[in-house]
């Protein structure tokens, strides 16, 4: 085996020869790609359970039962109309709903379609199993290392979006940080002009009335030269719905998961249910809450309209019961998402849960908790894991040195999507045969084939030693963040289409603005 070989390199037999040979072999071939196509992304693992089979039944059937004998408090009078003229039993704002009208909903609502993005290739499939990663999302302030935490402008949006369009493992854009700078009544323009003009990934709308949510889809059909008939016929939008914990659909919401529904568009039904605060301080408990909204929820959104597209959700943790605060990546979180997973694949629909943190600053707890939380979303399966990346203060602020390292890990996870090669070239009998006891590996065949593409290069973390890292300026991570961020932003350009698309739309948006703009739904 120690011999040398016809056609085949020597062994080297000490580290200086490694690299000289490594080098020369470096000029001789052509430079790897080092990008990744991380756009469409299926779970590796098989989901996680904490609950027996017979268990998830038991708390479906009592989230049914909280339904029909509790019932729900609905504040929009045309969802209760619409709840009562398929049977719901009405009591002023309290609807009581049978688990036939449930059943029923559960049975339309489509358990795979794709969401649109201006860019086609952008497309996603949502179907269970799927991997979809959003970054933090509702944030009112945002935070850098350059100027600090502060309200959250249009400025900054506008650097969010380019920062979310940057990376493949991004798939779909979010309204975070909002720009408190604009009124409310014409901050969606800004908005969605930020977003067809800067991105070309799947894009969100807030419900925040039916005048707002109507604009946006104007907006965007026209940024897409889309007719009526063919943007009702996909969903090219999302919008997130809230329950308010505990039993109470609120007007947005309410109007929102009608007017979606009528147009096609995407609902992402999510109660924020936190054990010991909004919902029972059990599991299970809170689980069962969180599930009886969610299926009010549901069947709302299909008695508008069967077949629309919609997705399960739940985003449950716990609360610090010294202070009141909502927690992240603590157990109880993990948990909640595992059995958030069991209860959306026993309906046998995708399902969108959320990583977090409650961390107020970018540090070692804030790593912490999302990474914990994602590694929740990851064994429980989710369709969608909103809040992936840049969010602190459990949603109150978007961090831009966090959304950086909260990439690294995202890429991680998708780079374990990968199938990971067990074929007669990987098994590599021919390198293990090439090196002699004792010896290394860095010169073999194989590696010097591979060794600039079989690992995952990070993309923040310096993994030189430490004399080096001392010699190139002791760069801590959240110093390398900051400078990744910076140069994203200066290098930035829009991607192709993206200023025709906003272009169409601008004499639109004046015009809405001229005319008032559109209130918030109280």
């Amino acid at each position: 085996m120690g011999k040398r070989r016809k056609g085949k390199l020597p062994i080297a037999r000490g580290p200086n020869a490694v690299i000289v040979t490594a080098m020369r072999r470096r000029k001789t071939r052509q430079a790897a790609d080092s990008t990744h196509s991380w756009s469409v992304l299926r779970h590796p693992f098989e989901p996680q359970s904490i609950f027996s089979q017979d268990r998830v039944e038991a708390i479906h059937q009592a989230a049914l039962d909280v339904l029909q004998n509790l019932g729900i408090k609905v504040l929009l009078p045309e969802a209760i109309e619409l709840f009562a003229k398929h049977g719901a039993a009405v009591s002023g704002d309290m609807l009581r709903i049978g688990s036939d009208m449930v059943e029923a909903a559960l049975a339309s609502a489509p358990q795979s379609f794709t969401l649109h993005a201006p860019n086609p290739a952008r497309n996603l499939p949502v179907a269970p199993g799927q991997l979809i990663f959003t970054p933090g999302g509702g944030c009112p302030n945002v935070s850098d290392a350059i100027r600090g935490r502060r309200p959250g402008d249009l400025a900054s949006y506008q650097d969010a979006v380019r920062l979310m369009q940057s990376f493949d493992v991004i798939h779909k854009l979010t309204p975070a940080p909002e720009p408190q700078d604009i009124p409310v009544h014409l901050r969606h323009y800004a908005m969605m002009q930020t977003q067809m003009g800067l991105g070309d990934k799947a894009v969100t709308v807030y419900g925040r009335g039916r005048q707002q949510v109507q604009e946006c889809f104007e907006i965007i059909q026209t940024a897409l030269g889309l007719s009526a008939a063919e943007f009702s016929d996909a969903p090219y939008c999302s919008t997130v719905i809230n329950t308010n914990s505990p039993r109470m659909l609120d007007k947005p919401m309410a109007q929102a998961l009608i007017d979606f529904a009528r147009t096609g568009q995407m609902c992402i039904v999510t109660p924020f249910c936190l054990a010991g605060a909004m919902a029972p301080i059990t599991i299970a408990g809170a689980l069962t809450l969180q599930h009886a909204e969610a299926l009010a929820a549901i069947t709302l959104n299909q008695l508008a309209k069967p077949g629309a597209p919609v997705m399960y959700g739940g985003f449950g943790s716990n609360v610090d019961m010294k202070s009141g605060a909502p927690s992240f990546g603590t157990p109880e979180h993990i948990q909640m998402s595992i059995g958030s997973g069991q209860l959306a694949r026993h309906i046998g629909l995708p399902w969108r849960s959320a990583a977090g943190a409650a961390a107020n600053t970018n540090d070692m707890q804030a790593t912490h908790e999302t990474v914990m939380s994602l590694w929740g979303c990851l064994q429980a399966n989710a369709t969608m894991v909103i809040h992936a990346a840049g969010w602190l203060e459990g949603g109150l602020t978007f961090g831009f040195e966090k959304f950086i390292q909260d990439i690294e890990a995202l890429q991680a996870i998708a780079h374990l999507c990968k199938p990971v090669a067990a074929d007669a070239a990987a098994i590599g009998l021919d390198a293990i045969e090439q090196v002699v006891p004792g010896g290394h590996f860095f010169e073999t065949d194989q590696t010097l084939n591979n060794y600039s593409t079989a690992f995952l290069e990070p993309i923040n973390a310096d993994l030189s030693n430490f004399g080096t890292w001392q010699k190139n300026g002791a760069l801590t991570a959240e110093a390398r963040a900051t400078a990744k961020w910076q140069a994203i932003l200066h290098d930035f350009t829009a991607p192709p289409g993206a200023q025709e698309r906003v272009g169409r739309v601008e004499a639109m948006i004046a015009r809405f603005t001229q005319a008032g703009g559109a209130p918030i739904l109280e």
